[in-house]
């Protein structure tokens, strides 16, 4: 046990096994309703346009409503928002359940309560960015507990779709939203369980001028600039690649909701190796070299974003993916603790936020943008494109990280 608690420190904290244990639970949950939602969306309509509209639709807000939000993180207790948060995303698990269930769901109410469990999101995440520093009293700490963050959220990415594949073949993307809902039991009953010291709020000035402080705080400081910058890049260019892949297992691979679930598992499976390696790496070594290890793996997701999109049978598309799931995971992950190591305190709600909308923010324009452009150029050279497009942000970033050092 002492090995263990040197190699990962975070999890020395009560309130972070808590937190992790509640999280793994209901993060698998997230994952089934997320490739059940995408699945049903195709089902329903066959369109890779409508792909395209519930990746927007879910991350919209979090590009809308995020950057607001960081000001709530610096001013309210994060647990009980992560209480509420949390609750109202199982009220909507259970209404889309129920709808599916009845058959009464249609595309535009997929769209709606995609866009709902967004403005939810847009909230909760940079909450959880947060508050996974607050729950780590060591900040030397602090690497592993953002690794060990990335660790359960692509551990339950690698799970939770070969889950959702079966359920859905088998019952029904109901049954996926119905376990999805369940699922959230768990991280509200760990959150109540969590006992933590309200950290120092931000100076109650008014709202629009804690936002601008923020905002002006980020765009001084160049090297948390130049890693969201790379951030947006990325997740507006590769992250898309996720809401193509029904095209992907269905069409040109003539396969079902099994082989969909296979393939988002693939790059879960690189998803789990970069982060477990990055909790591992972080445990000893802090943030040392992380940023030239950010623009490499920014260059291999790149170049495997690309290549797999011309990829001509299913066997080769699995490793790819893993290769693919590693470089996003590295470039995210890497990228956040590079962040967290940068920022002041008193700034890290309102950073947070930034740093979700870059990631997830950005993504519903990257997505909307490859579902347009496959229905008129194809899905292969529009995903092509958009990974050498990334290769070239991957360059950038090289060139500019160094600058600001």
């Amino acid at each position: 046990m002492q090995a263990l608690a040197q190699r990962f420190p975070a999890l020395q904290s009560r309130n972070f096994r808590l937190f992790f244990a509640g999280q793994l639970v209901s993060l698998i949950g997230t994952w089934m309703q997320h490739i059940a939602m995408t699945w049903l969306a195709y089902r329903l309509t066959d369109s890779t346009v409508m792909l395209g509209m519930v990746g927007f639709s879910s991350q919209l807000p979090i590009l809308l409503f995020s950057i607001p939000a960081g000001v709530w993180n610096d001013r309210l207790d994060r647990r009980r928002l992560l209480l509420l948060t949390q609750f109202l995303a199982l009220l909507q698990a259970l209404l889309l359940a129920g709808l599916t269930a009845t058959q009464s769901i249609t595309p535009p109410l997929l769209l709606i309560l995609a866009f709902t469990l967004g403005c939810i999101n847009a909230v909760d995440l940079p909450a959880r960015q947060a508050f996974v520093a607050q729950m780590v009293p060591d900040k030397r700490a602090l690497p592993n507990a953002i690794g060990l963050n990335s660790f359960l959220m692509n551990g339950s990415r690698f799970v939770g779709p070969a889950l959702a594949g079966l359920i859905v073949a088998s019952l029904g993307e109901a049954a996926c939203f119905l376990l999805n809902a369940l699922s959230y039991l768990a991280v509200l009953a760990a959150l109540a369980a969590i006992r933590t010291v309200p950290g120092k709020p931000a100076a109650r000035q008014p709202a629009v001028d804690a936002l601008r402080a923020g905002l002006s705080y980020t765009k001084s400081h160049p090297r948390i600039r130049t890693i969201l910058l790379l951030v947006a890049g990325f997740s507006f260019f590769v992250t898309p690649y996720v809401v193509m892949m029904p095209v992907y297992a269905r069409d040109l691979f003539q396969g079902d909701a099994r082989t969909y679930g296979l393939l988002i598992s693939s790059a879960g499976a690189g998803s789990l190796c970069a982060a477990f390696w990055l909790a591992w790496r972080g445990s000893q070594r802090a943030g040392e070299g992380l940023d030239r290890l950010v623009g490499r793996t920014a260059l291999a997701g790149g170049i495997a974003l690309a290549i797999f999109s011309f990829v001509p049978t299913i066997i080769l598309a699995y490793p790819l993916l893993v290769l693919l799931g590693f470089a996003v995971v590295i470039t995210a992950a890497g990228s956040n603790t590079l962040i967290q190591l940068e920022v002041e305190e008193h700034f890290r709600g309102r950073v947070m936020a930034i740093f979700s909308t870059a990631f997830l923010g950005i993504a519903p324009l990257g997505s909307l943008t490859v579902g347009l452009v496959s229905a008129h150029l194809d899905v292969r050279p529009t995903l092509f494109c958009c990974g050498m497009l990334a290769f070239g942000a991957g360059l950038v970033f090289r060139r500019r990280i160094h600058a600001h050092k």
